[in-house]
């Protein structure tokens, strides 16, 4: 069967395929500090707390994050691979051009944050918090979501492909375009008007009959 999902093109992290190497990281992090055109590797970033730092051309590798306060972070062109950001806050950050893949961001903080164009693939972002958060051209794939928060978001082309939802809170969040029938969606957190113009397979339409108020009796043989 041809499949209908709708397709949105994400651009990708435009880095360059020479980059330098940072051997350590070890520099407290201050206010409007600006970091680019590198490599982070193999390390433990702990304990920092600034607003407005930025991140551009970069790529993470096997990092993992601790005690991480970046309140209005700018990422720009970078990739994460492989990084443990559970936890870390975000709010209000600006996030344009950027992959995670195979990270872990379970808890991370991105209330009233921006993305754009952004990749989450096979990563696990349970309790992840995305509460007023503006997405455009956002896709999970392949992705741990549980208990996750997308309330009261604004979604513009933003895509769920094979991913586990249940338990997500998306209440307030219109979801009209987006596919939701290759996702676990159980007890997922939605509003009757805000399922407009959603897609769901038959089976998980028996998940949200609760929701609609409606009785689903199938005939006996």
């Amino acid at each position: 069967m041809k499949d209908t999902r709708i397709k949105y093109k994400i651009v990708a992290p435009r880095i360059p395929k020479q980059l330098e190497k940072f051997q350590s990281f070890n520099n407290n992090i201050q206010k409007y500090d600006s970091l680019c055109m590198g490599v982070i590797c193999d390390c433990s970033i702990e304990n920092q707390t600034a607003e407005h730092v930025s991140f551009e051309k970069m790529v993470f590798r096997n990092v993992t994050f601790k005690h991480i306060s970046f309140e209005f972070l700018d990422l720009t062109d970078v990739r994460f691979e492989n990084c443990d950001l559970s936890n870390v806050d975000f709010y209000g950050a600006i996030i344009h051009r950027v992959e995670m893949i195979n990270c872990k961001f379970m808890g991370i903080n991105l209330n009233e944050a921006t993305l754009q164009n952004i990749r989450f693939d096979n990563c696990n972002g349970s309790y992840a918090s995305f509460t007023f958060s503006r997405c455009k051209l956002v896709n999970f794939k392949e992705c741990l979501l549980r208990n996750a928060i997308f309330q009261e978001a604004n979604f513009d082309k933003v895509s769920f492909e094979h991913s586990d939802l249940q338990q997500a809170e998306m209440s307030g969040t219109k979801l009209k375009g987006i596919d939701f029938s290759n996702c676990e969606i159980e007890s997922m957190g939605v509003k009757i008007e805000d399922l407009y113009g959603a897609v769901f397979s038959p089976t998980q339409t028996v998940s949200l009959s609760k929701l609609l108020g409606i009785i689903i009796k199938y005939d006996s043989e």
